[in-house]
């Protein structure tokens, strides 16, 4: 993340840091099944922390009180994810968001999507990246 990032993270978002995965992260189809399985388990309306949805990966750092009731629970971050691509059993890791409670306890980017890739026997820095194709030629009229 640039300076600019950075500034106007801080200045819209009260702290929370929102970084793009350049290029994006690719989870490949072994450890995603895995990853998928052990967020599951560990459901924050079921004893833990992890709350996945079909766009995100969000991290709290308590279990909620109930399916719905937050009480207490502070979101630490988001981990945003496609499913199904580049392949149909992988999973692309594009953004990140860091809240200023999770910022202030000590979480990076890198240590929560270190966190969840765990499950799958990985870390941030051994994931593929996906390929960055060459952009069209500018069409002038």
């Amino acid at each position: 993340m640039d300076d600019a990032e950075l500034l106007m993270s801080e200045a819209y978002s009260e702290g929370t840091v929102t970084q793009v995965i350049r290029p994006a992260a690719i989870v490949p189809e072994a450890a995603t099944r895995s990853i998928l399985v052990e967020l599951a388990i560990r459901d924050v309306r079921n004893n833990g922390v992890w709350q996945s949805e079909p766009s995100s990966w969000s991290r709290f750092d308590r279990t909620w009180n109930g399916s719905t009731n937050t009480t207490g629970a502070e979101l630490i971050g988001s981990i945003y994810v496609a499913y199904g691509t580049p392949s149909r059993y992988e999973i692309t890791l594009y953004r990140v968001t860091i809240t200023k409670f999770g910022s202030d306890n000590g979480w990076s980017v890198e240590s929560l999507c270190d966190e969840a890739l765990s499950f799958g026997r990985l870390t941030l820095a051994e994931c593929p990246r996906a390929r960055l194709a060459t952009p069209p030629p500018v069409v002038r009229i």
